[in-house]
């Protein structure tokens, strides 16, 4: 449905996400209308310098990696809890819709756009403190604001023996937005909202609660023990339209006597089966205590390098054959795989010993690396295949961040595969939605098990490459249980058609996995339909909408998509 508003005397259409049965429908009550006297109202709870209203500012924050068609009316960057409180009192008497993000950094996903056309972006980047911080309980309380870099620095700088799990995402993404978001990353505390308590958060009425045992105020196991007592609340405000959360805490890793981490490749396409198969029992029982990520061939190229533009004359998608040859060149076979190893030296010996024998016969390769290999790695690439029987050298630029990674450093690697179909080199600052890069990525999730990836691959290889693009794939063991798998579609948004060729794609692809079986960790604002939910629980979502944001007043479409959220 569309409907028109007034902007100081402008009109823009108005394009509200949600959905009844298939069929798309207009938000109820929600109004989109952003007048100066509005603006005024804004200006005077967080001052002029926290409201943007530049079209070109506002034009950049409605962009992401692929085509959009909502517009943003305004950004508000509150400094305080207590300004977030006003922005949504003063919203919701002005009938405006908020949409709130912490860096904007959710490439892939949607970056910073709303679910909403014309909503007001709430943009909590500049709540950035550190608020507090336990040493010997392994804590941290944080802001939205607070980035994976500005952490890391603060635990550096104090010889702080704790380590974060950092994602690949940037440097500077936000380690709240993530861990909202139900992110994951590479050390055993890789699933990033079962490591979070004692939430802080704004309802979209402007009152504020806090969960677990923080809502009896200053209660000393609050950043300890996230369940409190009675119902819990925490589960609501994760991937959710129902509260913003301006603080929470953070459980951190001790750093390990010692680590280690491995790499193998796979030669074989059908080896994929094999070795998810032999990895779960060492998932299970606690050997691999980290989350192990493996990647199909064309996901290690497109980190590696760009597209081989040269060696195909301008033809996409990247050949078999092609692609066989830069594996020979670089070291990578059809799958590789990575992961780590924490505790004392006679632990990582042991879990060295059975992961050697789970995977024997299974992986073509099988290396162990420490800070010490992997510096010779660097220096005697020679002598490091003699000792290891794998010349890591055409795939060192790839390892050292992902080794990284699994220590707690964040680092930017990651975003090159943001690159991969532009035919200029990315830049020192790497900026996807700027660029213009096309990135869209599906992450269905399944079962550990061999035949779920292998249905996974397959399902995905033949959609990708029949609509023209690379499948590139990651498979990982999140859980004890359960693995996820992105999908990468990479393209240039420069190339005239392509946006839409793309979209094309991830529907196919997320309709396929519908049907086959397989739902989706996390959504993307171009796949909020598919949180939708008929029956007794979509009842209950709804019921907890409308009693929560009786006006409609927080991310419309956000994780429910019905009318009016409800």
């Amino acid at each position: 449905m569309e409907t028109r508003f007034s902007v100081e005397g402008t009109y823009t259409s108005v394009r509200l996400l949600g959905f009844e049965g298939e069929q798309p429908v207009e938000f109820e009550g929600v109004e989109a209308m952003i007048t100066t006297q509005i603006r005024d109202e804004f200006i005077r709870i967080i001052g002029p310098d926290g409201v943007e209203s530049d079209p070109e500012r506002l034009a950049q924050a409605s962009t992401a990696t692929f085509a959009t068609c909502n517009s943003i009316a305004a950004i508000l960057r509150p400094g305080t809890r207590e300004q977030v409180q006003d922005c949504v009192r003063a919203a919701n008497r002005c009938r405006v819709t908020l949409y709130p993000v912490s860096t904007g950094k959710n490439w892939g996903y949607g970056s910073r756009v709303p679910t909403a056309d014309a909503a007001v972006l709430l943009d909590l980047g500049r709540m950035n403190r550190i608020l507090a911080w336990s040493e010997p309980h392994a804590y941290v309380t944080v802001e939205p604001g607070v980035t994976q870099r500005q952490l890391v620095g603060f635990l550096a700088e104090r010889g702080s023996r704790l380590m974060l799990d950092c994602t690949g995402a940037s440097p500077d993404a936000s380690v709240v937005a993530n861990s909202v978001e139900r992110g994951f990353g590479h050390t055993p505390y890789g699933d990033h909202f079962t490591n979070v308590c004692n939430l802080e958060v704004v309802l979209p009425t402007g009152e504020c609660i806090e969960t677990g045992h923080g809502r009896f105020g200053s209660v000393a196991s609050a950043p300890t023990y996230r369940w409190g007592v009675g119902p819990v609340l925490d589960g609501l405000f994760s991937q959710s339209n129902l509260g913003i959360v301006t603080r929470c805490t953070l459980w951190l890793m001790p750093k390990p006597e010692y680590f280690e981490a491995f790499f193998f490749r796979c030669d074989k396409e059908g080896s994929i089966e094999q070795v998810i198969d032999a990895l779960r029992p060492l998932r299970l029982d606690g050997t691999l205590k980290s989350a192990c990520h493996i990647g199909n061939d064309y996901k290690v190229i497109s980190g590696i390098r760009q597209y081989p533009w040269d060696r195909t004359g301008g033809q996409t998608p990247l050949q078999p054959a092609i692609l066989a040859q830069l594996g020979k060149e670089y070291g990578f076979g059809r799958w590789s795989g990575s992961g780590a190893l924490y505790g004392t030296r006679a632990q990582v010996s042991e879990a060295r010993r059975l992961l050697k024998r789970a995977l024997r016969g299974k992986v073509a390769k099988l290396v162990f690396l420490n800070d010490r290999l992997l510096k010779l790695a660097g220096k005697f690439a020679g002598l490091c295949k003699f000792a290891t029987g794998w010349d890591l050298s055409g795939t060192l630029d790839l390892l050292r961040p992902v080794y990284g990674l699994m220590q707690g450093l964040p680092t930017d690697f990651a975003l090159r595969s943001a690159y991969w179909r532009k035919r200029t080199p990315a830049p020192a600052e790497m900026d996807p939605d700027r660029d213009r890069c096309g990135l869209i990525w599906c992450a269905p999730v399944a079962p550990i098990g061999g035949e779920h990836a292998a249905r996974l691959s397959h399902l995905a290889s033949e959609i990708l490459l029949r609509h023209g693009f690379e499948p590139a794939l990651s498979i990982t063991l999140l859980t004890e249980r359960t693995l996820a798998c992105i999908i990468s579609i990479g393209y240039d948004r420069d190339i005239p058609g392509e946006d839409e060729r793309a979209m094309a794609c991830h529907d196919e692809t997320v309709a396929a996995l519908r049907q086959a079986g397989y739902h989706f960790y996390r959504l993307g604002i171009q796949s909020m339909h598919e949180a939708r939910t008929d029956g007794a629980y979509g009842e209950l979502l709804r019921t907890l909408k409308h009693a929560i944001d009786p006006a409609g007043t927080l991310a419309p479409g956000r994780y429910q998509a019905f009318g009016n959220d409800g």
